[in-house]
């Protein structure tokens, strides 16, 4: 993600959109006070299992928006240059993100109406543009609330990650996705990588024969952000002081989850631990820091660890190690490993060790052999639209390429890439690191959030 992200939310306006939401997620848990976080409740009357869902074709998708800062703006203006898209509504708490999103939509010929300036205005927006797919760009803890009443209304859901920030709200999330017949997907943009895609392709087909391990990080260090006045930091900051454990899991994951075929037929999350090193980074960056956002920083009690690292146990046996670190100085890395029988392909930087392909084996691959083996391995999808998603950009070309797909499964009737019981997997590393830490590395075990339907669900298909 960018690390320049906008908050959706204005200064004047936090505190009482805040106290708004809470309220609401007051709500949400006590309907699901029963549920146990661990468990599987039976599926509601009248719901039906998503996995392989494919909503009726939409000759036309009709989209909004919440949130338009850094993130939600560059969504709404590549959304906005895709084919099949009527672009209907625009939100932000702050109007002047509102008009700025406006300004790029118009110019693609689109005539959203406007939303702002009050912390329920999105629900406005669902009532009046009666959107068929919701973009949600927001802070963390209202992803849950806004996919939920945007399928409620009638539209498909794509949120930010991560897709909810407790169990709880992830089983709100596919009650709701199963009852209403409507999408939920997380919107992992690192899935469209080009190397995520090269790697997938290589898996399918057999290359490094059967996968063991993986391995999955999101490591960046985004200190900075605390100096970066009404951005991510100003309230992420808080979350990363609170909370100890893996809070930003699904950037390395979800590659990693779609090569296992995790929740897909094969293989799913069992059980996990994890632990978390000392807090010291964020405390240390904060005193010597003249230039805070929020004084309050500077007093503030660290207590989530600067890594975090948990190792996932799926139900062949298999490993992942994930982990997460966005304060310790060393250079970018989200791992993005996998291994199998006969070899492995990595990531940052990347290279094959393949035994039969690669030169050697004991060695990984330097630029030109890796980019053969590439050009035999380009995943057909990069192949079709990786050049035009490259020069629209987005972390490389990823974020559209997601977008362009989203709209392509909509307007085809053809099941997302991502199912919305993936979504929940991935992201409830979260709160389960969380329990792990806290329990002093005590195993957890992933609740089934698809009810035993991931041993009928069809592994990801290699999209021509």
């Amino acid at each position: 993600m960018n690390p320049n992200d906008k908050v959706n939310i204005a200064a004047t306006g936090r505190r009482n959109f805040l106290k708004s939401i809470g309220g609401v997620g007051a709500a949400m848990a006590a309907t699901t006070a029963l549920v146990k976080a661990q468990g599987s409740p039976d599926r509601p009357s009248g719901a039906k299992y998503m996995g392989d869902f494919a909503a009726p074709k939409l000759e036309k998708v009709k989209v909004a928006i919440i949130g338009v800062g850094a993130r939600g703006s560059g969504h709404a203006a590549q959304l906005a240059t895709i084919e099949g898209v009527d672009f209907v509504g625009i939100c932000d708490l702050r109007e002047d993100l509102v008009k700025k999103s406006e300004a790029r939509v118009t110019k693609e010929g689109h005539k959203p109406k406007l939303y702002s300036g009050d912390e329920n205005a999105w629900k406005k927006m669902l009532v009046e543009v009666k959107p068929d797919a919701v973009f949600i760009a927001t802070p963390w803890n209202v992803h849950a609330v806004m996919c939920i009443e945007s399928m409620k209304a009638g539209a498909h859901a794509f949120s930010e990650v991560p897709i909810a920030v407790t169990i709880e709200e992830m089983w709100d999330i596919v009650n709701t996705s199963e009852s209403t017949g409507r999408h939920c997907m997380m919107m992992e943009n690192v899935n469209y990588g080009r190397e995520e895609l090269l790697y997938l392709n290589m898996v399918r087909q057999g290359v490094i024969g059967e996968l063991l391990h993986g391995e999955a990080a999101y490591i960046h260090e985004l200190r900075s952000q605390m100096e970066n006045g009404d951005t991510t930091g100003s309230w992420r900051t808080f979350q990363y002081a609170k909370r100890n454990g893996n809070l930003y899991p699904t950037h390395g994951l979800g590659p990693v989850a779609q090569y296992m075929n995790l929740g897909r037929g094969e293989d799913n999350f069992r059980r996990m631990v994890s632990y978390s090193s000392p807090a010291k980074g964020r405390a240390l960056y904060a005193q010597k820091s003249e230039k805070l956002s929020n004084p309050a920083f500077k007093t503030l009690v660290f207590e989530g660890g600067d890594m975090s690292t948990s190792i996932i146990k799926t139900t062949l046996g298999r490993t992942v190690m994930v982990q997460w670190d966005e304060t310790s100085p060393r250079p970018y890395s989200r791992h993005n490993l996998i291994q199998g029988t006969k070899g492995t392909l990595k990531g940052f930087p990347n290279g094959m060790a393949i035994e039969g392909v690669t030169k050697s084996y004991h060695e990984w691959t330097e630029t030109e052999e890796f980019e053969a083996i590439a050009a035999k391995y380009e995943h057909p999808l990069f192949k079709r639209v990786g050049e035009l998603a490259q020069k629209m950009g987005g972390h490389g070309g990823m974020d559209f390429l997601m977008l362009f797909r989203i709209i392509e499964c909509l307007r085809k009737g053809e099941p997302l890439d991502q199912n919305v019981y993936e979504g929940c997997f991935w992201s409830a590393v979260g709160p389960l690191s969380e329990k792990s830490v806290k329990e002093d590395g005590m195993p957890q075990d992933f609740p089934d959030f698809t009810r035993g339907g991931w041993k009928t669900t069809k592994p990801l298909g290699i999209i021509a």
